[in-house]
């Protein structure tokens, strides 16, 4: 995928070339993901390092074109069949350094329901394409990593000009104003490519983005399913128009999606997809045609989901998750492609926590607006060709089996490879030969006859290749 990709990735091919060891320096580099610490992987140390900062500094990386590239490998591995389907969300980078551009307090979206936290930060949005097999086992791959950072408030004493130019920039980096461009984006590029309409495409999104300016801007050849609030007013679609007067867009007032919920006059219906590895039943209501002032004349299908009950450990009480409430644009689509597509959206989750713990996204130490933007897109790149190239190797849902699991693991329990699977598989392939192969076969059990030693002596093989997140 790197070889289809490279002539355009960058300026030169010394950019180039250097861009490629960054890339692959982000997915072995042991220690903090700084642009010193992918320098230091690769041994460079010693060496004058003002290449390796003007590389994102100057703006010499194509960011775009390694994205659209990760994007037509995933349609390749999509079934023809198979609308592809984009999760959308956005995430912060935490920051310490208070000029650092686009740098601003953000909600802390881990912070506890009853108090509002706020935390020094950057802001991205992500878009994530599903990559299914045959039994709905799905794997989020980033399509895109856009910079939503907002511009710095000017001064009390700054002039009024200063301030009207602030309050326009404002408007056009809203979040659902830039993630409506990059849905706008996608399907230009896919429309370019298939040479007359773009091809089918699915979004899902949580509550922050089922609102009107989504809605009413969809893409050509666009579905939408989200997530909104319980009490929202909907109607029922008209069923005659008047012969004089305005045309009417809205019918009767319908109960809100709450008390749908609570009316036993509704029967649930069982909806089987595929959630954590396993086929599970989900009892639904539904509701189609309706109507949403949010999205005008647009013709939408409501979902209620039914709380599921568990328990934490054997015996204890029972409790319940909550009802989710969901819409979708298109009210033909089938049920089971409804839920289980928004089931997928989880993943994007999935993709946000690895790119930040294991990936170290956002803990490069720069102050340079391109090298802001530049340098996780860069990370986030190379996560997502990690995990195209694992699906081309062993199959959606394969994983290596060179090194063992760990004792504490249960074999039938993990359905797919971790991104830590991955990243010791590529170490393992990439360092075994200078760590002696033959000593690979049992590095795991290494237990001597005695009980104490001299001092202790840590497994290098077993810190490099087995580590867990």
């Amino acid at each position: 995928m790197w070889r289809l990709c490279e002539k355009d990735v960058s300026s030169t091919p010394r950019c180039t070339s250097r861009l490629h060891e960054h890339l692959l320096a982000h997915l072995v580099c042991p220690g903090r993901h700084t642009v010193s610490g992918l320098i230091t992987t690769f041994g460079k140390q010693f060496r004058d390092w003002s290449a390796d900062y003007a590389l994102y500094a100057k703006d010499r990386v194509n960011e775009e074109v390694i994205f659209t590239q990760v994007r037509k490998e995933v349609e390749a591995l999509t079934a023809e069949s198979r609308p592809l389907c984009v999760a959308l969300d956005d995430t912060i980078l935490r920051k310490t350094g208070k000029t650092i551009p686009g740098a601003a307090w953000r909600k802390d979206p881990q912070g506890p329901p009853f108090n509002l936290n706020l935390v020094w930060a950057q802001r991205r949005i992500q878009l994530s394409a599903a990559v299914a097999d045959e039994n709905s086992e799905v794997r989020m791959i980033p399509i895109r990593f856009l910079d939503a950072s907002t511009p710095r408030k000017p001064a009390k004493t700054a002039l009024p000009e200063q301030v009207e130019l602030y309050r326009e920039c404002m408007k056009q980096r809203n979040l659902n104003t830039l993630a409506s461009q990059a849905l706008h984006r996608l399907q230009q590029e896919r429309a370019g490519e298939n040479g007359k309409t773009a091809p089918a495409l699915h979004v899902v999104v949580d509550g922050s983005y089922t609102n009107k300016k989504i809605l009413r801007h969809l893409p050509e050849n666009t579905t939408l399913i989200g997530r909104i609030r319980k009490d929202a007013k909907l109607s029922a679609k008209p069923d005659t128009q008047a012969v004089r007067g305005r045309r009417r867009i809205y019918g009767n007032d319908l109960p809100t999606p709450e008390q749908i919920r609570q009316d036993p006059d509704i029967p649930w219906i069982t909806v089987r997809v595929r959630a954590s590895g396993k086929w599970r039943d989900f009892e639904v209501k539904t509701l189609s045609p309706v109507r949403w002032r949010a999205a005008g004349e647009m013709d939408l299908r409501l979902m209620i989901i039914r709380p599921s009950g568990y328990r934490l450990r054997k015996g204890a009480r029972r409790l319940y998750t909550k009802p989710a409430y969901l819409i979708c644009t298109d009210p033909d689509l089938p049920l089971q492609d409804l839920l289980q597509e928004y089931v997928w959206r989880w993943d994007i989750e999935v993709n946000h926590r690895d790119e930040k713990t294991i990936l170290g996204v956002g803990q490069a130490q720069v102050r340079n607006k391109n090298s802001v933007e530049n340098i996780p897109a860069m990370a986030v790149a190379a996560y997502a060709m990690l995990h195209v190239a694992a699906i081309k190797a062993y199959g959606p849902g394969g994983k290596p089996a060179v090194i063992p699991e760990a004792k504490w693991r249960k074999p039938g329990k993990k359905q797919r490879p971790s991104t830590q699977d991955l990243i010791n598989e590529l170490r393992r392939e990439l360092w075994a030969a200078a760590i002696r192969p033959d000593i690979l076969s049992d590095f795991m059990n290494t237990a001597r006859g005695h009980t104490k030693s001299f001092k202790s002596e840590p497994n290098l093989c077993s810190t490099l290749f087995a580590a867990t997140a």
